[in-house]
């Protein structure tokens, strides 16, 4: 039983580690928001950049660079379709950037009761050795005891902090990401709609509609 906590531990341990580098390498500024792709946002006046915007997101593919091309598949949409349409992705690329997080997040709230499970288990040792003849005996399963409880202990702990602490500051890093990414893509599509030959904000029926009010 002793080993199988130590080793349930050292498992965990690994996973943690693995997910907190792998969504550290992933979470880097520009993996999610190059900074050419961020300038060419706020640097776009027109539909004539249209072009130099959709080359630089094919030069630095990234979650920023997906919703953008994603944006620019359906600028002939009025704008309050095309942002619709835009938010639902950028839900979709938002879960992608929180994968892993979830399992930082378990490790959080399993480590310290695996560790409490070995506790419990050095305690039941412990007091078992209270039972037996002989006193080398009882010595022996007295320490054995307290070290298994103490090591159970520690390494749920050691496990359990970095944890929390990668999974607190990823999890804000995602909501800066989500927050910035959708501040560009706003600045784009604000940009795009009031260049000369964007369509408005209104459904095609719109105009029409107030034609045939004015007649009447």
């Amino acid at each position: 039983m002793e080993t199988i906590i130590i080793i349930a531990l050292v498992i965990t341990s690994i996973i943690a580690v693995t997910f907190i580098v792998e969504r550290g390498l992933a979470l880097r500024d520009r993996k999610v928001i190059p900074q050419p792709l961020a300038d060419a946002v706020l640097n776009y006046n027109s539909t004539r950049d249209l072009t130099v915007l959709k080359s630089i997101c094919t030069q630095n593919p990234s979650p920023l660079s997906r919703l953008l091309l994603f944006a620019t598949d359906h600028l002939d949409l009025p704008k309050n379709e095309t942002i619709a349409l835009i938010e639902t992705r950028a839900r979709y690329e938002i879960t992608k950037l929180e994968r892993g997080l979830v399992i930082l997040e378990i490790i959080v709230g399993i480590a310290p009761l695996m560790g409490l499970v070995g506790t419990i288990f050095g305690l039941i040792i412990l007091f078992a050795a209270q039972g037996l003849e002989s006193a080398a005996s009882d010595h022996a399963g007295f320490a054995r005891g307290i070290s298994v409880a103490l090591q159970a202990t520690l390494l749920g702990l050691l496990i359990a902090i970095p944890a929390v602490i990668s999974w607190s500051y990823y999890s804000r890093k995602v909501e800066a990401f989500a927050v910035k990414m959708e501040s560009l893509c706003d600045e784009f599509l604000r940009k795009h709609y009031r260049s000369p030959g964007a369509t408005n904000g209104e459904s095609p029926a719109a105009p029409v509609a107030r034609t045939v009010a004015k007649s009447a």
